[in-house]
């Protein structure tokens, strides 16, 4: 009779852990909708969820770098047209995006919002090389502007009227913010105006009608769900007016938290000839070359001067924009733009966006600077890294109300699955046993 018990309980014993197993495996597709659904509601950017939490404010610093060139042999070039030598002088660190979006309105019938984003930026010597007042030598901005908007006896009138040349010494904070232009009898910097001012409007999906959509048209800050590594993320590049992607590079560990990271790909600045999306930036067909140089897109018509984007160094450019100066190295480690976005929200928790400023100056038989020049040369003037990352408090606070859950729902899971298996293998070898003893007694 204590048999029999032993093989009814271990009948049942095994019953229950086929239960146990299949009810871990049922949960699987069950909380995956679960997870999906919850991370899908907190993705959509409307008041109440952790999108728009992380959206609407400016909680992460986001820090803007600049690495200024100091040329060290202006005049030279002026009365050789010797290759400019370049030291690079930085960073210069100023604390920026630390205003939260102004003028947010939703339009429900769109499934958009549309925001403006204030621009400000705050000195950082602690993170910085020197201060504000450094001197550098570099470029005459009203030279070299002058250079494509004036005609040639116009500009060589205004250059000796005001006793200027092809290159100036101004202080770190004159060249970023501005300064008053003799030439120009107005103030001209490459970043002025900055501070007071806004970028946009912009308008964004919510992702409430399609996650997909979910904050595309944006500077990068989040993306859709459930990244998929083998497509590409797109963003909205205010610094060159449009959209740009980004590549999967590997998976990496950020404060315990898996991110994928994306990288800018050489194709984003090609020549027209390789990336016919660079078309609308090639305006000079003989700085170009017949729009065929790569690595620099000319901006001039949405900067309202003659300026010229690429990334650090000419990294991606092509080879002679390097060796018309001296002192350059472009390098991917230090001068890629990349995003590390943790792929089950669609959250940047890390991004380092590069780019470099540059203008052109050329020969010329009127102009006096010019007439040594041999050829028309794309100046760096300065490079900037603006970047952020997710501090540890905000780390654990992501790893506490996300991604924790979605570890104890799949721990709750593989436990069952786990502990049924081991429960069916255990009573089933046992009741094998205790049924082949069982038969040698009789």
């Amino acid at each position: 009779m204590g048999c029999c018990n032993k093989l009814c309980g271990l009948k049942v014993g095994i019953g229950a852990g086929i239960a146990v197993a299949i009810l871990g495996i049922i949960l699987i597709p069950v909380g995956n909708n679960i997870i999906r659904e919850t991370v899908t509601k907190e993705s959509v950017i409307e008041p109440g969820t952790t999108a728009w939490e992380n959206w609407v404010s400016a909680d992460a610093p986001v820090y803007r770098q600049f690495w200024l060139f100091d040329v060290q042999n202006p005049l030279d070039v002026v009365e050789n047209g010797s290759k400019p030598k370049l030291v690079e002088k930085g960073p210069y660190t100023y604390k920026t995006r630390y205003l939260p979006k102004e003028n947010i309105t939703a339009n429900p019938e769109t499934y958009t919002i549309s925001f403006l984003l204030p621009a400000g930026a705050i000195f950082e010597p602690s993170m910085s090389v020197g201060s504000e007042e450094d001197s550098v030598t570099s470029l005459n901005l009203a030279v070299a502007g002058g250079y494509k908007l004036f005609p040639p006896w116009v500009l060589e009138a205004a250059i000796k009227l005001n006793n200027v040349s092809l290159f100036q010494r101004r202080t770190v904070r004159e060249i970023l913010w501005g300064y008053k232009d003799p030439i120009l009898k107005g103030t001209l910097g490459l970043f002025f105006p900055y501070n007071g001012t806004y970028d946009g409007p912009y308008s964004v999906f919510t992702g409430k009608d399609d996650i997909s959509k979910v904050s595309i048209i944006d500077n990068g800050s989040s993306f859709s769900p459930f990244l998929d590594k083998k497509k590409p993320l797109y963003f909205f590049s205010p610094d060159i007016s449009r959209s740009v992607s980004a590549e999967y590079e590997r998976s990496l560990n950020l404060k315990g938290i898996e991110v994928y990271r994306f990288k800018l790909p050489p194709l984003t600045l090609a020549s027209p000839a390789v990336n016919p999306d660079n078309q609308c930036f090639c305006t000079d067909s003989v700085v170009t070359k017949n729009c065929t140089l790569a690595g620099v897109l000319d901006i001039s018509s949405s900067r309202g001067q003659p300026v010229y984007i690429s990334l650090p160094h000419f990294l991606h450019g092509s080879p002679y924009l390097v060796e018309d100066v001296e002192g350059l190295g472009p390098s991917e480690e230090h001068h890629v733009t990349f995003l590390d976005v943790e792929p089950t929200t669609g959250f940047s928790l890390r991004f380092a966006k590069r780019l470099q400023v540059n203008m052109m100056y050329g020969p010329s038989k009127i102009i006096t600077v010019l007439k040594k020049v041999k050829d028309y040369t794309i100046l760096p003037i300065v490079w900037l890294n603006e970047t952020a990352s997710l501090d540890d408090e905000t780390a654990d606070r992501f790893k506490k109300e996300l991604l924790s859950r979605v570890d104890m729902l799949e721990t709750v899971q593989y436990t069952l699955i786990g502990l049924g298996s081991a429960a069916f293998v255990l009573c089933t070898v046992a009741h094998c046993l205790i049924s082949r003893n069982n038969n040698k007694l009789v």
